[in-house]
């Protein structure tokens, strides 16, 4: 499987501000922006050798959180590295690459990235677009859960060639479905945990805010990057049992990611 990074089309950034009396509080629509920037240059400050470099990038930092009242424990959350991207991940080609399309596809939504895909003479293509460490976890799902699915496929055999065929080519369908079901489910218990937690309920509003803004940031950009996209024909009907047989092995698949900066591990799916 290849990929290849494009680096995030240079686009023009405003800023929007609300003034309440004498206090100017940042939009919703470019905190985000403001957090990376602001943590780019005090990782700038740190990194030169310069004393007059590194006065004026501290400089610079402290105003902008001065000006802007940024929280100290959020601008320390934030990775100035993680920009929006697309990445392009080899399908390959012949009966199963709508399946693996569909898998991918399943990982990608349950971590806010954007899919679509491209016939190419060597073969399709799947272009995602998201936050790089988004994509890093998709991409690293994907490889495990597929290679997974393919080790359960590889012993599946029928009368025929083509009955074989078919049976794997449902297999990995419904293997994919269950695991798009199965990430649901962490994501929601995840969401739960937080809520749960000592003031969550306060904070709900606040991260619902912040999702739907992220949210907002990555289709605005995915529709840029992606230009003009056309919906492609249904693939062919899945055969039941090669279904029904895909979604239990996915039921029982280990499920857990790379332990990525910033990110926690999904727990192994115990179901049977």
């Amino acid at each position: 499987m290849g990929k290849r990074d494009a680096p995030a089309s240079a686009r023009s950034c405003g800023w929007s501000a609300a003034t309440f009396g004498s206090r100017v509080e940042m939009s919703t629509t470019t905190e985000s922006d403001l957090l990376v920037r602001v943590r780019k240059l005090l990782d700038k400050a740190e990194g030169t050798l310069n004393a007059h470099e590194a006065d004026a990038f501290s400089r610079k930092a402290a105003e902008l959180i001065a000006e802007h009242r940024i929280d100290p424990e959020r601008l320390a959350a934030v990775d100035a590295s993680d920009d929006l991207r697309v990445r392009e991940i080899e399908l390959g080609r012949g009966a199963y690459v709508r399946a693996r399309l569909a898998l991918l596809q399943a990982i990608a939504d349950a971590h806010d990235v954007r899919v679509v895909f491209q016939s190419r003479p060597h073969g399709t293509v799947a272009m995602a677009a998201g936050f790089r460490s988004d994509l890093d976890v998709v991409e690293v799902m994907y490889t495990s859960l597929h290679q997974q699915a393919a080790s359960q496929m590889a012993g599946e055999k029928r009368q025929t060639g083509a009955a074989t065929q078919r049976f794997r080519r449902s297999f990995l369908f419904g293997f994919a479905d269950r695991i798009g079901e199965v990430l649901g489910e962490s994501r929601q218990r995840a969401e739960q945990l937080a809520d749960d937690q000592p003031g969550g309920g306060v904070g709900r509003a606040e991260r619902a805010l912040a999702t739907r803004d992220r949210e907002q940031r990555i289709d605005d950009y995915s529709a840029t990057a992606f230009g003009r996209v056309r919906t492609a024909r249904a693939p062919s009907a899945a055969q039941t049992g090669g279904w029904g047989a895909g979604a239990a092995a996915a039921s029982g698949a280990d499920v857990g990611r790379a332990r990525l900066p910033g990110r926690k591990a999904l727990a192994r799916s115990t179901r049977r």
